[in-house]
Parts: structure tokens; sequence; C-alpha cells
């Protein structure tokens, strides 16, 4: 359901029909100040153009998000979001990918790069092994093992998982339609 609850608010994104707008920022602030409630938590992409919140209609206190470039599964991402599960309550955990994801084609090429950026890529590596040289194939790959690596690397996520509490899932922002597509 908390799922589905995602699903409708990027149908109303999509459709250029935002509801979260019209709540009260106000009141939304002053209910989130000493606690918070998010119904869902997203693992979304560190990119700019992926506004989580927008791309599902919800406001303050409504999403617990969780970013990195390319979407991956790490130690800290696992903590953030068994934080996420066992103290918070979420429901769903949406591993979102995008279209034309940089750091993707950055692992497809595993060109030199300066810094750290290179070691998103051995995150990435599988998805771009199982990909036939197609990035968008990797893209929906990776958030599929990604959501995967949850489900599996994590006893609180897990647990959540058997007990029926939890609903991991994986899926795509496509950046040009708006739409999500949850696989």
């Amino acid at each position: 359901m908390a799922l589905q609850e995602l699903l409708a608010g990027n149908r109303r994104f999509a459709a250029n029909q935002l509801t979260s707008i019209e709540h009260d920022l106000n009141i939304l602030k002053q209910h989130t100040v000493e606690k918070q409630e998010p119904f869902a938590g997203v693992l979304s992409c560190a990119d700019s153009r992926v506004p989580v919140e927008l791309v599902f209609d919800q406001s303050i206190g409504q999403i617990f998000v969780a970013r990195v470039a390319g979407n991956i599964v790490t130690p800290e991402i696992i903590a953030s979001l068994e934080y996420a599960v066992a103290v918070l309550g979420i429901r769903t955990l949406l591993v979102l990918g995008h279209t034309n994801c940089g750091a993707v084609k950055a692992a497809m090429k595993s060109d030199v790069v300066p810094g750290q950026i290179s070691s998103l890529y051995s995150h990435i590596r599988p998805a771009v092994d199982q990909s036939a040289g197609s990035v968008d194939k990797a893209i929906q790959v990776n958030a599929r093992l990604q959501a995967e690596l949850l489900r599996t690397s994590s006893t609180v996520i897990r647990q959540a998982i058997a007990a029926s509490t939890l609903k991991v899932a994986a899926g795509v922002y496509d950046l040009a339609t708006g739409k999500v597509a949850v696989s």
C-alpha cells in the first residue's frame, strides 16, 4: 500500500497535478520539529535532476531519503535505511535509479577520473556486466541488484520483510517523462 501511495504521487507529478504544494508548510514544519513519521524510504541517486519528494508528490516528513551517486548500497546507506525501518517504521523502501545516469555511464566506461569517483564503479560493475552494453539496461539492473543487496545484506530489513511489515522494490525514474517504472 505504501508503494502504491508513492506511485500515485508519481502519477500526479508526471501529470503536473501536484497536491503536496497545497499543504500548509508551517503546520508540516511544526508537526515534524520533534519527530518524523515517513511512510516510505527511497534510496536515490544524488543527481540533482531527481528531486525525490517532488517526483512522488510528497512533502516534509513523508519520505526518508538516502542519496548517493549511482543509488548504491554501502554500509552507511544500509545503516541509514535500517534506522528508517527499525525506528521510523517505514512500510516500503524503493531503490530508485534514473535514465541517463552519469554514475552508471562512467562505470561502463571505467575511465580514469579525479579523486574518489571511481570508488563507485565496483558497486555498479555487476549491473554493467549484465547489461550487454546497454546503458538503460545497466540502470534497470543496477536498481534491482541494489534492492536485492538491501534485502540480503541487512538483518533489520530482512526481518521486516519476513514479518510482512516492509516491501523493498526497485524502479527507474525517466527524466524525460517524469514517470517511475517499478520492476
